[in-house]
């Protein structure tokens, strides 16, 4: 039909549209946000870059949630306004045949949460872990930067070295301390240079330098002077701590901990909500052509925070043992569905969803 056609084509521009907003949206925030671990020495700033892309893969599922609802109130609530709306219906179309061109129009993004949340969820929570695994575990190397002040976190010294070749493989004035056993050592070296043994083990040998060592508050410091010294370079191995939410989805179900399926009603709800929040737009869009279409946009946030929000409540809900896995996996979604069929039916038989009376006693109260 033609109102199909037509429906489906403005469809496909607003969500267009919409999606670019959500992107960029989210692309400034986690922006912002990687940006910020970077300049606190979280992440290492080459990888800025890799973990906003892996963010927003991270989060496309969720976009794509919203574009789906918001494009599909947009241009039903844009057809009641400019009475677009008025001519279909007085021309024999009923609400009910609008689930059809929006159905057809809303599968392939079904599609491609089903595939984002079971698929690029997990794998890109779990290469943004590995990456800041990856640079918390670097070795002590890597941590030294000409004229600054570096902590390695492992073996408790601090370093400073005033300049460095560009391969690291010589520095001068050099500057390292460490505590052990309530012991302060300090050595100084006017230069030094790296050296790897036959075993692996690396060290930074320094030359014509000096060690001090003592007790803080006590004045027997022992001052040797030496021609080398060898500083070993801990490293320590990449370890990847499995979590829920980088966990694969086939994983999850092999290993059925209340963690582990608790995660996998999330991911399962994501369709279920896009499902939910497709059929709810359609008669959610119904308003008189003199208000504004702001209403609408408003009651889409809200009801998708809630209804997110909730998913994230039985999540916890199935993970500390309150509600079981099967109940907590369809129960809500059950109850939205009838919310939303209730809602066609008041619409299909030109009802308002809010009485005149409602608002009389709302306005006496």
């Amino acid at each position: 039909m033609i109102f199909e056609r037509s429906l489906q084509r403005e469809l496909a521009y607003t969500a267009g549209a919409v999606f670019m907003v959500l992107l960029t949206l989210v692309l400034t925030t986690m922006m912002i946000r990687i940006v910020g671990f970077a300049a606190q020495g979280e992440i290492d700033p080459r990888d800025v870059l890799v973990l906003i892309g892996l963010t927003v893969i991270g989060y496309l599922a969720i976009m794509l949630v919203a574009t789906l609802f918001v494009s599909i109130l947009f241009v039903l609530t844009r057809w009641y306004k400019d009475s677009e709306m008025v001519v279909w219906l007085s021309s024999g179309v009923s609400l009910t045949q609008f689930i059809k061109p929006i159905g057809m129009f809303a599968t392939p993004i079904v599609i491609l949460i089903m595939f984002f949340v079971f698929v690029g969820w997990p794998w890109s929570n779990q290469q943004s872990k590995l990456i800041r695994a990856r640079f918390q575990q670097r070795d002590e190397v890597s941590l030294l930067a000409p004229g600054q002040f570096r902590e390695s976190a492992s073996t408790h010294r601090v370093f400073f070295i005033e300049k460095m070749s560009p391969d690291q493989g010589h520095v001068e004035n050099v500057f390292v301390t460490s505590t052990e056993n309530g012991k302060v050592n300090v050595v100084v070296s006017k230069n030094g240079h790296m050296e790897t043994h036959k075993n692996g083990d690396r060290f930074v040998v320094l030359e014509n330098g000096r060690r001090y060592e003592g007790e803080p508050g006590h004045p027997d410091f022992r001052i040797m002077e030496f021609e080398r010294y060898g500083v070993k370079i801990e490293s320590q191995p990449i370890v990847n701590m499995p979590t829920t939410t980088g966990t694969p989805t086939l994983t999850l179900l092999r290993n059925p901990t209340n963690e582990n399926l608790a995660e996998f009603a999330w991911r399962a709800g994501l369709p279920l909500i896009a499902i939910n929040l497709m059929l709810l737009a359609i008669p959610l869009a119904h308003q008189n052509p003199r208000r504004s279409r702001t209403i609408n946009l408003v009651m889409a946030v809200l009801i998708y925070l809630t209804y997110s929000n909730l998913l994230n409540v039985v999540q916890s809900w199935i993970e500390q043992g309150k509600m079981s896995f099967g109940l907590g996996l369809v129960i809500l979604h059950v109850i939205v569905a009838g919310v939303v069929a209730f809602i066609f039916w008041l619409r299909v038989r030109n009802r308002p969803l809010f009485t005149r009376a409602m608002f009389n006693r709302t306005q006496g109260a």
